[in-house]
């Protein structure tokens, strides 16, 4: 029997039955294009060109009518003295850094522990060929900073644009909920057997952008029922989202005022209901932060709210096209090295090494690197961590605790994350077609980021559609990658009970694919990953200049306009390499200082072992 799907959005649903009831010459124009294209719509042959955006276009221009501080201006040529600096990790923040500075014409040295580059979004290849990534990578529109180094690293063209929606996947395979209308209706629209598939979305393409475009996907989602839209709209119009609309700087002070309360507690306060949290915010900020809306703090979930409503193309998803280490940190790597920078992977930062100059300022005289066996202390004019919490945490010397500068910083705790890859020899997401989700022949079912609130992962992307390059094979079907969050209760468990509990999730929340054979699995754990923005935390998020002359910090923990994310971990690159421009004169002079006291004691040592060999 042949099956035809409509996909309708609740307002449309709605008006169906009048519109349909009078036979086919009723139907509208855009519903004759839904019932002709629909079975095609979505699934895309893998070896077809791709569709991907350049950056020139449906990007947020954060230049204007934007908060001054989530894309700072181009900086002014530095006319100082040249500089070595080292960094100390090659994650988004270290690797923004370098190309700052780099392309202010200093010299630059990334040091980093592991064998490939990229930290949290960084990739590698097994045994087997298949592309292992430390977690799930998606792109807002508004992410203008990692844009613009996309841009200059030649890797504007490696970003694969989704539709502009935000789907919600229920449990039962209600994406929304498939609905079966009775025969006779069915007869009556062509005649076959038929299905209505409501999608549970927020979908944001409408004829205007922002703020009209926001409001009309809240109006028209499924995934709330309307008493909750209405308690939504109340919530969002008495919160600083609105003042962003006229005063984006205002607007931001008045969300960092917020820090201190999390998202459940000032959403409800304004009218929203609980029952909005469980099934719309809560996925997303696990999504964002990894967290819960009652321990996320409600600057993080605000400073998003007010981005989407004031720029159109902020809510916009992209995904790379294949892994991160060739699309995204590959091309990073080749820019660096070719203006001259240098990697020395798997040398990790053992100890950093300080002194007081003769005005009690301390100041780092070196690092201690090892590889293996080898052991070196390398020296430079500027020292830049560029690392995770943990890392931080393990780096920094306790005596360096005096200040409470540094001290903040082990107040930050980071969030555990559990990523988990599942392959299957057919396709998952496909709802429509049960026999096109068995065929290998072509890529089908849903291309762009999921969410969900019914399983233990809050989101998760078919990486054979989204990110066809690398993750799609002839021969298999879905790739199935999902984020863990919170991956408290996962962190002690085997891999294989991991796979096996994730697995039977991915069955509840597509009935469709039982029947399909799991071939391959993969489990990536984070004891700490981003930090945990709870309420209060952004207090004790440190700048990047440190009480230490010559060394500074990098990381998107660390204090920038955005949240912790891959956008924020550019920026503080951008700031970072600012700050070091900044005092490239004072660094410059500090560290003819120390050469000039080392070449010191080591005369007053030669004199010293002179009047020895006499006596």
């Amino acid at each position: 029997m042949q099956l035809v799907y409509l996909m309708a959005s609740a307002s449309i649903h709605l008006q169906l039955p009048n519109q349909m009831l009078g036979g086919t010459s009723s139907l509208s124009h855009s519903w004759k294009e839904l019932l002709h294209t629909s079975k095609s719509s979505n699934n895309r042959k893998a070896n077809a060109p791709a569709v991907s955006c350049n950056l020139k276009s449906k990007v947020s221009d954060m230049s204007r009518k934007a908060p001054k501080g989530l894309f700072p201006p181009e900086p002014e040529k530095y006319e100082g003295p040249k500089l070595k600096v080292a960094i100390i990790g090659s994650g988004l923040a270290g690797l923004s850094t370098a190309v700052e500075l780099l392309d202010q014409g200093h010299e630059v040295d990334i040091y980093e522990s592991r064998a490939f580059i990229g930290g949290k979004v960084g990739s590698f290849v097994d045994k087997r060929g298949n592309h292992i990534e430390m977690g799930l990578h998606v792109f807002f529109g508004c992410y203008n900073n990692l844009f613009r180094l996309m841009k200059k690293v030649g890797a504007d063209e490696n970003l694969l644009v989704k539709q502009h929606t935000h789907t919600f996947i229920n449990k039962g395979g209600q994406i929304g909920g498939i609905v079966l209308i009775s025969t006779r209706f069915i007869e009556q629209i062509q005649g076959v057997n038929t299905r209505i598939m409501i999608k549970y979305e927020l979908d944001f393409r409408f004829l205007t952008g922002a703020p009209l475009h926001g409001i009309k996907a809240f109006l028209t989602t499924n995934q709330l029922l309307n008493f909750d839209k209405v308690a939504n709209a109340v919530a969002l119009a008495t919160s600083p989202v609105v003042r962003a609309l006229i005063d984006p700087d205002g607007a931001m002070r008045d969300i960092r005022n917020l820090d201190n309360v999390s998202f459940s507690e000032w959403f409800m306060s304004h009218g929203g209901t609980r029952k909005s949290i469980q099934r719309m915010w809560d996925p997303v900020a696990y999504a964002l932060g990894f967290i819960n809306c009652d321990n996320i703090s409600a600057r993080c979930m605000l400073t998003i709210f007010a981005l989407f409503a004031t720029k159109t193309e902020a809510s916009l998803l992209r995904m790379l096209k294949g892994s991160p280490d060739l699309y995204l940190s590959g091309p990073i790597k080749r820019y660096i090295t070719e203006k001259g920078g240098r990697f020395h992977l798997r040398w990790g930062c053992r100890k950093i090494l300080y002194s007081k100059n003769s005005a009690g300022e301390t100041y780092v005289s070196g690092l201690h690197l090892s590889k293996a066996t080898q052991k070196q202390i390398v020296k430079a004019d500027a020292y830049v961590a560029a690392c995770d919490v943990p890392g931080i945490k393990r780096l920094v010397p306790s005596e360096w605790k005096k200040w409470e500068f540094f001290d903040n910083i082990y107040k930050l705790v980071g969030v555990p994350v559990v990523t988990v890859q599942l392959r299957f020899n057919g396709w998952v997401t496909e709802l429509r077609d049960l026999e096109h989700s068995r065929q290998l022949n072509q890529a089908a079912g849903l291309d762009n980021l999921l969410y969900t609130p019914d399983a233990d992962f809050s989101c998760f992307a078919d990486l054979a559609i989204t990110s066809p390059e690398d993750y799609y094979r002839s021969d298999q079907g879905s790739l199935l990658q999902v984020v863990l969050t919170p991956g408290d209760p996962y962190m002690p468990l085997p891999n294989e009970e991991i796979v096996d509990k994730v697995h039977k999730q991915v069955l509840s929340l597509f009935p469709s694919a039982q029947g399909l054979e799991m071939t391959w699995s993969s489990v990536v754990k984070i004891g700490q990953s981003l930090y945990r923005e709870a309420p209060g935390m952004d207090l004790f998020r440190p700048d990047q200049k440190t009480p230490v002359q010559n060394f500074f910090l990098a990381g998107s923990y660390t204090k920038q306009d955005y949240i912790d994310s891959m956008e924020g971990a550019t920026l503080s690159g951008r700031q970072a390499s600012a700050y070091i421009c900044e005092s490239g004169t004072m660094l410059a002079e500090l560290t003819r200082m120390l050469e000039f006291d080392d070449a010191l004691m080591q005369v007053k040592s030669a004199e010293s072992a002179d009047e020895l060999t006499v006596v």
